[in-house]
């Protein structure tokens, strides 16, 4: 019998022997069959624990390892609460104390206002370019977009009737001109939408005022979007809305308006609290209100712009991303500093402090600093359009874009079990007693991704004067604190850092 040869079991070959050896080759015959039946249940409870195990949550990985307990990723992440205290250390008492808002600072005092298409903001980015290089990060780069290139020109009102007073105004984005010789006509002021369309029959021919209450930015900015189209439906020939601001020192907020297909084209703009009052105290009166408005505003062909990269590359899965951001264009009123310079920069300082303590994370911690925020995320979209294909690759995606206040925590959009490991995250904060969890993550310009299922996370921080200066000439360095700063870079750079250099990559 040749070497792994088995004795013939056929009743043809027993018949063929006595009837010892009859015996014999049955016990053997049965022995093996016996044999062969346990090692195929051995099998079958093998694939059914297998199976059940994948049913569960937690399927054999290829290397023949259980995938980690939730304990056990708590007990990872505690194992970072010295690199958490070092960044602390590093960002709010160390060296690096200040850093993030004296960058900002030289930024927004040398650059100015960095409207889209503007070139302001192409000096902005040729500038974050060089300083990033000589930072020393990694792959540090431009991938090129196209942007709205919009100029408000002059702008000029003037109420006439019943007395002179000049009108603070700020066209809105996107608005067309007056005619050259401008625009002279009676006001009609509203409180509402609802407002106007009763009084319909009285706006033919007018300038509409809207004087809505804030109630908040998300509510009430639908006015400033949505104010032109609406005023124009009933035949105004213009419209002055009042800001969408919580407070109001004589000072207009600017923004982004919508014209809607169909519905003619009339210039816009908006104008202080304090003067949408007057003329709805005014109006409540029965005084006649007459406006004279002139804005020279222009729009052009869409322009080259550029987000703008960084990086430290993982050790150990480096084709995996986790993306901080914020972005670097803003209104062409201000110095942008609040909106959003500060989140653009506690972004570079999140790659600076862990270079500087010499970690490098497991996965590529990528900085991108957005361009055409203020349009819609007009460069944001154009980056996801391009990277999509890679999204499995995505870790979390993180956006600053609600100033850099004194932080309270995160705000998360991810699965139950993400939200956990957050938790344990942020724990590691307590230092600084930022530990908050916040539920839906907000930025214009990671809800590409959120909205295809990566977990995103935005800071989260003191909004009680956020709209105060919010795309206002308000919008400078005099907004922003360095010690406020200091602990929003300690909040991004401390989850990014753990996100990037943890085993497994946040469920989702």
């Amino acid at each position: 019998m040749s070497r792994g040869m088995t004795p013939m079991c056929s009743l043809k070959s027993i018949q063929k022997t006595s009837s010892r050896e009859q015996k014999f080759w049955q016990a053997i015959c049965a022995k093996k069959k016996k044999k062969e039946r346990e090692k195929m249940k051995y099998l079958f409870s093998i694939f059914f624990v297998n199976l059940w195990l994948q049913c569960a949550g937690k399927s054999l990985s290829k290397n023949g390892n259980y995938p980690k307990t939730f304990e056990d990723i708590k007990n990872e992440i505690a194992g970072y609460y010295d690199i958490a205290k070092a960044i602390i250390d590093l960002a709010v008492h160390g060296k690096a104390q200040n850093r993030s808002y004296e960058r900002l600072a030289v930024f927004t005092d040398t650059i100015g206002p960095r409207l889209s298409g503007s070139k302001n903001l192409d000096a902005a980015i040729k500038y974050m370019f060089s300083a990033l290089q000589k930072d020393g990060l990694e792959n540090v780069h431009l991938e090129p977009v196209k942007v709205p290139h919009w100029e408000r020109g002059e702008e000029f009102a003037m109420m006439l009737e019943p007395r002179n007073h000049s009108i603070a105004i700020l066209g809105l984005g996107n608005s067309v001109a007056t005619p050259p010789e401008g625009i002279r006509a009676e006001v009609l002021v509203v409180a509402s939408f609802d407002e106007l369309h009763r009084r319909a029959h009285e706006a033919k021919g007018k300038i509409v005022v809207y004087n809505q209450p804030f109630v908040s930015y998300g509510e009430t900015v639908r006015y400033r979007s949505l104010g032109a189209v609406e005023a124009a439906k009933v035949g105004a020939v213009a419209s002055l809305i009042r800001s969408i601001a919580s407070f109001s020192i004589d000072s207009p907020h600017t923004g982004w308006q919508n014209y809607q297909s169909g519905v003619p084209q009339i210039p816009t703009a908006c104008i202080s609290v304090e003067d949408a009052e007057m003329m709805s105290r005014m109006s409540c009166r029965g005084t006649k209100i007459v406006v004279y408005l002139k804005m020279g505003a222009k729009t052009y062909p869409d322009s080259t712009s550029f987000n703008t990269v960084a990086e430290i590359v993982g050790s150990k899965y480096p084709e995996q991303i986790v993306l901080v951001s914020g972005h670097l264009d803003s209104w062409d009123v201000g110095q942008g500093a609040m909106d959003d310079g500060g989140g653009a920069f506690i972004s570079w300082e999140a790659l600076s402090l862990i270079k500087d303590l010499g970690l490098r994370p497991k996965r590529t911690l990528r900085m991108v600093l957005w361009t055409g925020e203020e349009q819609g995320g007009v460069g944001a979209e154009q980056y996801y359009q391009l990277h999509k294909e890679n999204i499995s690759n995505f870790d979390i995606v993180m956006e600053s874009d609600e100033g850099t206040f004194k932080p309270s925590g995160l705000a998360f959009t991810g699965n139950a079990k993400a939200r956990d490991i957050m938790k344990e995250i942020m724990a590691l904060l307590l230092p600084i007693n930022v530990t908050e969890v916040y539920d839906t993550a907000d930025g214009t310009d990671i809800n590409f991704w959120m909205r295809n299922g990566v977990p995103g996370a935005s800071l989260r921080d003191d909004l009680s004067k956020y709209f105060w200066f919010h795309h206002s000439q308000g919008d400078t360095m005099t907004v922003q604190d360095p010690n406020q700063m200091n602990l929003c870079a300690a909040v991004w750079t401390v989850v990014s850092y753990i996100i990037a250099d943890m085993e497994e990559m946040l469920p989702r």
